[in-house]
């Protein structure tokens, strides 16, 4: 999560030009982290010039707004409820409306940030009263109330402003609110509003909370620029898409500093037998890089990353690892290119072309760099048609989340988390220690095809991390009905385990050995609940879910679960099918509940709901409401689950989520 939070503060502070004024007011979690953080800059991005200010091109589409279509000034807002900056600039916004009247609009993106867990809830209760039309009501109140967006208190403030709360309570699960947010904020990385709060007035971006007389000064130049056209014979509601008609598309890459941070913590990482690497196996220091290629600092670490190959040769491997970020529209597909590549033996070749060529990274070019290192093409447009290394790059992007890896580049130095572009005697310096640690290792009698593995066994305790840089605290408890789900265990058990899951992706299949463990040891004292999440990269993720609903139907869940995770390549219709005959389940009535889509709301429910309390990735359980992301070790579960079991000791009844 610190990682997370250091790149927010980098993006929130970095990515945004001010059209005048400095960007002070970005959001960072805090304006204390955003001091204290080891990429925080020491100044604010320069303003655009005030002869030539830089126009973007932002699309209104069905997002909320305020104010007529005649407006002659379009304000559009890129905004986090959970954001104090957001909550200040919100009254300035509400001034300016005052003072301009009918002469402005605002219309409102939603820019959740990851490190406010309450943020995209808030969001998506804001778009639910929009559908009885009371989205500004709502965004008032948010605002109002930033630091109470609990489930109670969001259902609270639907009650306060008359909105029907059942209704509004059942369209909190409606797909097309996630799909706005997604589109929003890849439209904010698009346009380099990675920060919260950012305005576009007219197409000028203006970053953070400023004074209003900074607002004032675009807002009062704009209508000048928009009177005149008016009086040229344009109508007023074809200003603002006049004026962005020929706007940027993209922003400039920002001019970032290094993030970097002392290389304290350990994590137990795995190398999967398919990830990219150079080096053997057998080396006494491997490194784990998560990286993206369309990120400056990734191509700026490359020198060090061929220093450390001559230097050290056959004592370390590098094995790569992708995490396209969500702001970087090209880096998905660039990573699944570079897996195409890596199948015809070429990956290291076409990484390096990637890196030499970050700003061209569309699917011609893509094409253009395989075709002059001769790839068979047909077999490289084939992958790239069919989506065939989308789950491993999704696969990488999970396990990097799971063990803190949420910016690039990340590196594990035999386990060790080494953060940035850093210099090659930094990496020296943790090179030499942890070929110290491998040697007393091999010294003792492992053996040294065995190291890597006793590596990640014998991790030592992370030196403490300075105040600055402590863990965020925990998300808030969620309050999560366990409704239709399927279930094991005993109704009263103390502990409920609300588990999101994709039986397409591969660390949901990881985790159960984990969850076993979890059922044998506190037999009777933990009940676990399965909630559909099939992520819209796993192409057969959705069908089996259905299918596993119609077992479900039929008793059989449990078994066809564990028949889909056992064959996770294998579950197209004829499989599912397949599993079901081995069941012995009525044939007529399986195919009859996928025909007709019987189970598509419920699954559709569960998807949504997940997102509205911060599942956005599998596998994420809720132990009693709190959260545990990913398939981490017993100990993590262990831990939670016993504290639980304590608040059920001297006369304390554990909630009870059903």
């Amino acid at each position: 999560m610190i990682v997370a939070l250091i790149v927010g503060v980098a993006l929130g502070f970095f990515a945004g030009k001010a059209a005048t004024g400095s960007s002070k007011g970005s959001d960072s979690g805090s304006a204390q982290a955003a001091a204290a953080a080891p990429s925080a800059p020491s100044q604010a991005a320069k303003p655009s010039g005030p002869n030539q200010p830089a126009v973007f091109k932002v699309p209104l589409e069905d997002s909320p707004r305020k104010g007529g279509d005649d407006a002659l000034v379009t304000i559009v807002e890129f905004s986090d409820y959970q954001c104090p900056f957001c909550s200040r600039a919100h009254n300035t916004v509400e001034q300016i409306q005052k003072d301009y009247g009918s002469k402005v609009r605002v219309v409102m993106k939603q820019n959740p940030l990851s490190f406010h867990p309450r943020a995209k809830p808030a969001a998506i209760g804001a778009m639910a009263a929009g559908e009885q039309g009371k989205y500004w009501e709502y965004h008032n109140k948010l605002f109002e109330n930033a630091k109470a967006l609990d489930d109670a208190d969001l259902e609270k403030y639907a009650q306060e402003i008359g909105l029907d709360v059942a209704r509004w309570k059942k369209d909190l699960t409606l797909p097309k609110f996630q799909q706005a947010i997604d589109r929003d904020q890849a439209l904010a990385g698009q346009l380099g509003a990675n920060g919260t709060p950012a305005f576009f007035i007219n197409g000028r971006l203006l970053s953070g909370a400023q004074p209003i007389n900074n607002f004032k000064t675009i807002i009062d130049e704009e209508l000048t620029k928009a009177e005149a056209m008016v009086k040229g014979g344009l109508k007023p509601s074809q200003v603002y898409a006049a004026i962005i008609e020929k706007g940027q598309t993209r922003a400039a890459p920002p001019q970032q500093q290094e993030r970097q941070q002392p290389a304290t913590a350990y994590r137990k990482i795995d190398v999967p037998d398919n990830a990219p690497s150079f080096g053997p196996k057998n080396a006494k220091v491997t490194i784990v890089e998560w990286s993206d290629f369309e990120c400056p600092f990734c191509s700026r670490v490359m020198p060090t990353l061929a220093k450390i190959k001559e230097q050290y040769g056959k004592e370390v491997r590098v094995v790569f690892r992708n995490q396209p970020l969500p702001f970087h529209p090209n880096a998905k597909l660039a990573a699944e290119a570079s897996l195409a590549a890596h199948e015809q033996g070429k990956f290291w070749e076409f990484h390096d072309k990637l890196f030499a060529n970050q700003k061209a990274l569309t699917r011609p070019s893509l094409e253009k760099y395989a075709e002059e290192l001769r790839l068979d093409m047909g077999k490289f447009k084939a992958a790239l048609d069919s989506g065939k290394f989308r789950a491993q790059v999704e696969a990488d992007s999970s396990a990097g989340s799971a063990v803190g890896a949420n910016g690039t580049p990340t590196f594990f130095i035999n386990g060790r988390q080494f953060v940035g572009a850093q210099p090659f005697e930094a990496f020296k310096t943790a090179i030499e220690e942890e070929k110290g640690r491998a040697e007393k290792l091999l010294s003792s009698g492992v053996k040294v095809e065995n190291l890597y593995a006793q590596l990640m066994e014998t991790l030592p305790a992370a030196a403490p991390a300075p105040a600055a840089q402590a863990e965020p605290a925990e998300p808030p408890v969620q309050k999560i009905e366990v409704g239709k789900a399927p279930v094991k265990g005993p109704a009263n058990a103390p502990v409920t385990i609300v588990a999101y899951s994709d039986f397409e992706c591969p660390f949901c299949g990881r985790v159960l050995p984990t969850l076993k463990q979890v059922e044998d040891e506190y037999k009777g004292k933990v009940r676990i609940a399965f909630k559909n999440q099939p992520l819209p990269f796993h192409a057969n993720a959705k069908p089996a879910a259905a299918a596993s609903l119609a077992a479900h139907e039929q008793g059989k869940f449990w078994e066809y679960h564990d028949k889909l995770f056992a064959n996770q390549r294998a579950l197209d219709r004829a499989s599912l099918e397949k599993y079901a005959e081995e069941l012995k389940l009525d044939m007529g009535k399986f195919r009859q509940a996928l025909d007709s889509g019987k189970f598509n709301e419920q699954i559709e429910a569960d998807s949504a709901e997940g997102s509205r309390v911060g599942a956005n990735g599998t596998p994420t359980f809720f132990i009693n409401g709190r959260t545990v992301v990913g398939a981490v070790p017993f100990d993590n579960f262990k831990r939670v689950i016993d504290e639980e079991l304590k608040k059920t000791q001297g006369g304390a009844i554990a909630k009870d989520t059903k």
